[in-house]
């Protein structure tokens, strides 16, 4: 006779017992249930090894979500490179296997993204952040072309104006940058604006630069604010000039499928830590960019400030050859919102 069929087996079964029986399975379901909205979020910067700025602030981001959700989000970390290349870790992002992102955009999904390298929009670090700030006209457009790829769009990350860094040479003038062979960003327009300032142009992937400077494939680096040639290339590169060709800004973004998953609080936790993190950068940007300046020349290179005629002569040639390239590439009306805006030369 099976256990099942024994009296006795039937009379254990008591009334406490089914009630304590119950009880359990409704505190399992609780639990299952709290379980099921816990979340794990991929979280990547496109650029910034950890301990750099960019890394520093992916890590204040993932620890205010996990502390700000109880716990309810659990966040995984990802440094440069650790995920593939600028345009690899950014195709995951769209594609939503990259849930939470800081990236220097690319413009292979919608050149439009291209608005946030326009050569010589603002000229100032007061313009610039006006701009770029929440209901800045620069911040609007990126909103709306980020929601077109399917990315929400949480808001800048300032690093300030670039230049460029080269071994050997250096230019402040456009008759100056002749036989100067630079690397640009993979995106459009850096090599047309580059080209427009008088240098020859070799657009290279980031993870590719140092090897491609050490071989003499080119001659400078010309994408960057003065931090991410003194702490990469400070070995191979005398000189920094701030031509200010654009103003650079990293963007704070999440795969718009993986923030509609999670629930309203959730959504706010995340969305509120992205602004925390971004305001902290509009605060610190200038210092933090200065304090670079100031550790790239005790370090032994040769910083260059130009003056206000030297940035528009840049800027005249940069507007005059690149921008009617934009207006065909990312559209009139675009552009024109830009020519309304603009710093006036």
């Amino acid at each position: 006779m099976s256990k099942i069929d024994t009296p006795k087996s039937k009379s254990v079964f008591s009334k406490t017992g089914f009630v304590s029986l119950v009880t359990g399975l409704v505190a399992t379901g609780a639990l299952m249930a709290g379980s099921a909205q816990a979340v794990t979020l991929k979280m990547a910067t496109d650029s910034g090894a950890k301990g750099s700025p960019a890394g520093n602030t992916l890590e204040n981001w993932a620890e205010l979500i996990e502390k700000n959700s109880a716990g309810d989000i659990d966040v995984k970390v990802f440094y440069q490179n650790e995920l593939g290349s600028q345009n690899e870790v950014f195709d995951l992002h769209v594609a939503g296997d990259v849930d939470v992102m800081l990236n220097w955009p690319m413009t292979s999904y919608d050149k439009r993204i291209g608005v946030i390298y326009t050569p010589y929009m603002t000229l100032s670090w007061d313009e610039a952040l006006k701009a770029y700030s929440p209901g800045g006209w620069v911040n609007n457009m990126l909103g709306g072309i980020y929601s077109d790829i399917g990315l929400k769009f949480f808001g800048p990350w300032p690093e300030g104006f670039n230049g460029v860094a080269t071994r050997g040479k250096y230019a402040t003038s456009i008759a100056e940058a002749e036989g100067l062979k630079v690397r640009t960003m993979t995106v459009f327009p850096a090599p047309q604006t580059m080209q427009a300032l008088g240098y020859q142009t070799a657009a290279i992937d980031w993870g590719e630069v140092y090897t491609s400077l050490q071989t003499g494939v080119v001659d400078g680096e010309a994408g960057n604010v003065i931090y991410w040639d003194y702490e990469y290339f400070r070995d191979l590169l005398d000189y920094y000039v701030r031509s200010k060709h654009f103003f650079m800004t990293g963007v704070l973004s999440m795969n718009q499928d993986s923030f509609d998953e999670l629930t309203e609080a959730q959504q706010k936790v995340v969305a509120d830590a992205a602004n925390e993190v971004m305001m902290t950068q509009f605060k610190a940007a200038k210092e933090q960019d200065q304090h670079y300046v100031a550790e790239a020349e005790k370090a032994g290179m040769k910083y260059f400030e130009l003056t206000d005629e030297q940035i528009k002569e840049f800027a005249r040639a940069a507007r005059e050859k690149v921008w009617p390239l934009m207006d065909q590439e990312i559209g009139s009306e675009i552009m024109d919102t830009i020519r309304a805006n603009a710093t006036p030369l």
